[in-house]
């Protein structure tokens, strides 16, 4: 199983452009080369701490609206995923392969304990740790304020952390979800402010970032969301540091970026990753549930393992 690691992901990327920029340097051959490595290698890890820190925060966003059919869309999604079935019978994980005998190791809490009762704090306490159905370890606390039913339009949620890691990384910040949502289906406007990744190095990833999830799938079903579909478009920003060495970007979503409730992965989309002017594109795929993309940089196409 792939863990979260964010941070350890851009260190290798940057240890190997200091190594190739320190050479080139000292070589003082071709410059043109010398910086056609640093961006191509700097704009790669970018785009991998970009995807990855997206994958962090849908985590949390999968708990937030899966939480249960009170305060959020219904459950089976996020670490409330119901495993599905083979045609025998046999329960699957959400990979595909082998049985999922994973229990609950989470507790949940809600203030005021009443149906229909808002504003409401529910609280998902992983405690010292607990390993879900997805094979990621989870610990720590996922606080959110609710304002009503989330698939209410006007209603919204607010999510706050004590102590909270995914794996080895830290979670921080503040996830809102307002639900801007139209008689054509759902459609979820998500904001992270101050969001911060830490690994237990102390390199970080600090990220800011606005999304639009559009329903495209599930609206017949509107208690069962892990049939949903969406279409997402937005922007973010974030800065990195690992080892003193600071890389800032920014993102925006050219081409929608499709997720599907039963695949952790996107599964199609383009994002476009800015860093001094030069560009590389990060692109998901052809519609396909698995954790390959590319990032392509100039003519230079690479291929990525998500996590």
């Amino acid at each position: 199983m792939k863990k979260y690691h964010i941070i350890l992901s851009l260190l290798a990327a940057v240890v190997v452009f200091s190594v190739v920029f320190t050479a080139c340097q000292k070589s003082n051959n071709n410059p043109s080369d010398t910086i056609s490595a640093q961006d191509d290698l700097t704009l790669q890890a970018s785009a991998t701490v970009d995807d990855e820190s997206d994958n962090a925060y849908n985590d949390v966003t999968n708990n937030v609206l899966g939480v249960n059919d009170d305060a959020g869309i219904g459950t089976g999604i996020g670490v409330f995923l119901t495993a599905p079935h083979t045609s025998n019978g046999t329960p699957v994980n959400q990979f595909g392969d082998g049985e999922d005998s994973v229990g609950h190791c989470y507790k949940i809490t809600s203030d005021p304990d009443r149906a229909n009762t808002f504003p409401k704090t529910i609280t998902i306490d992983f405690g010292s740790g607990c390993t879900g159905k997805d094979g990621h370890t989870r610990r720590g606390k996922i606080i959110t304020v609710y304002t009503g039913h989330m698939r209410d339009a006007g209603s919204s949620a607010t999510t706050t952390f004590d102590g909270f890691y995914i794996d080895s990384i830290k979670v921080e910040g503040t996830l809102s979800i307002q639900n801007n949502s139209t008689s054509s289906g759902l459609v979820f406007t998500v904001t992270i402010t101050n969001g911060k990744l830490s690994d237990p190095s102390g390199d970080y990833a600090e990220i800011n970032r606005t999304r639009t999830w559009t329903q495209t799938a599930g609206s017949s079903t509107p208690h069962d969301p892990i049939d949903d579909i969406y279409s997402i478009t937005g922007s973010s920003s974030g800065t990195a540091q690992v080892l003193g060495i600071t890389i800032q970007w920014t993102s925006t979503i050219t081409t929608p970026v499709v997720r599907k409730m039963t695949c952790r992965w996107a599964v199609s989309g383009q994002v476009t990753i800015t860093r001094s002017n030069k560009t590389a594109v990060l692109d998901y795929g052809n519609g396909d549930c698995d954790n390959q993309a590319t990032v392509t940089v100039g003519s230079k196409v690479h291929n990525i393992t998500l996590h």
